[in-house]
């Protein structure tokens, strides 16, 4: 059979896989790897060293300046878009007539361009980035960061339009591709959910004695969801709280010291987080945005025992049957003290594998990845 090439091109350098949207990347380059797909990847760099590890997975592994400052800023492109551009790219990517995959609107810039017309362009979506940064001008409280979050939003909402020009769409949960689908009928969107890296479920039987939230701490939406699990959720609760994650917030930090029961876990290593999500008791996540597919979700329901969770975190996941849910602070406190004192059992690791290995397997689904691209159905 003849050779299947792929260019990717990423919004950041996918190594280390530490945070939602590069383990998606991160642990799609695997599992295409492993089907024998040979890919060109192309990653913005801007926070992230190049990472020798991706040669591993891929052909040709391209690195290019991400274009901060104020002169992105100023575009009528939204400047994640805007920021992400390079000549070289766009070089290297009409060298050949290989299908690209472009990783979150982030990536897009040159989706349009004339000298692509006739490829075959993918377009892998990780979230409704309008909504995103509309909810991030919500939650912002410092006045500038608020302007540029709000015109962000404003940018993207204009500027999704340009997602017609993608041969096909794939997307990370079934509440944004009903989204899609309505916004684009003519385009062919599909739901395929995000890669992760589990293998098999390896939640441990027993009892731990702690709660756990875990995200990247520097993020609003993460530092909003801390903060209000101890204000609110375990601040009269005779239950350990464990918060772990990058770069926590000084504010963060601030409030978990005046908490005798709460206590910070500041840029754990991979394998530090992986122990604390499977020793856990309960792991607690909630979200106050429901969009795309939060990957924590899904690397805790393979590696951790019981996980609580708001509905918010749940949409279009189709994942309710394996959680533990509540809405209200009041509702939280209950079911916390309850899963508390309530083994986690060999039963519920079971009914967990079946529904995780039929709809989340990285290899099933890079199988449907590979049909979507190269038509192979």
């Amino acid at each position: 059979m003849p050779e299947k090439h792929l260019h990717i091109v990423s919004f950041s350098v996918p190594f280390p896989a530490n945070y939602g949207g590069v383990i998606d990347v991160f642990y799609k380059l695997k599992a295409l790897h492993k089907a024998g797909i040979k890919l060109h990847l192309h990653c913005f760099q801007y926070n992230r060293p190049e990472a020798t590890e991706l040669s591993a997975y891929c052909e040709s592994v391209n690195y290019y300046p991400r274009k901060t400052g104020i002169a992105s800023q100023f575009s009528v492109k939204p400047y994640i878009v805007e920021s992400r551009q390079s000549e070289e790219l766009l070089k290297n990517l009409i060298s050949d007539k290989y299908p690209v995959l472009f990783e979150g609107l982030h990536s897009c810039y040159y989706l349009n361009h004339k000298s692509l017309q006739g490829r075959k362009l993918i377009y892998r979506e990780s979230n409704i980035e309008h909504t995103y940064y509309f909810n991030l001008f919500k939650t912002e409280k410092n006045i500038g960061r608020r302007t540029f979050y709000l015109i962000e939003s404003l940018k993207l909402r204009l500027y999704q339009k340009q997602l017609k020009h993608s041969s096909k769409m794939l997307v990370v949960s079934q509440t944004d591709c009903n989204y899609l689908t309505k916004q684009f009928p003519g385009n062919s969107v599909t739901y395929l959910p995000s890669f992760h890296g589990n293998s098999e479920v390896e939640s441990l039987p027993g009892k731990g004695n702690y709660a756990l939230y875990h995200g990247n701490l520097s993020v609003n939406e993460n530092i909003e969801a801390a903060e209000y699990l101890v204000k609110e959720v375990f601040n009269d609760l005779p239950i350990k709280l464990k918060i772990a994650g990058l770069n926590p917030s000084e504010s963060l930090r601030k409030l978990v010291s005046d908490f005798p029961d709460t206590e910070l876990i500041a840029n754990p290593s991979q394998a530090q987080m992986k122990a604390l999500i499977r020793n856990a008791q309960i792991n607690v996540l909630v979200t106050f945005q429901a969009t795309g597919l939060k990957l924590k979700l899904l690397n805790t329901l393979y590696i951790g025992r019981w996980l609580l969770v708001n509905p918010a975190m749940l949409a279009g996941t189709g994942l309710e049957s394996l959680c533990e849910i509540a809405e209200t602070a009041g509702e939280m406190k209950k079911k916390i003290f309850t899963l508390f004192n309530t083994e986690f059992e060999q039963q519920q690791l079971l009914k967990r594998t079946e529904l995780l290995q039929k709809r989340f397997s990285d290899q099933v689904n890079a199988d449907k990845l590979i049909n979507e691209i190269f038509d192979t159905q």
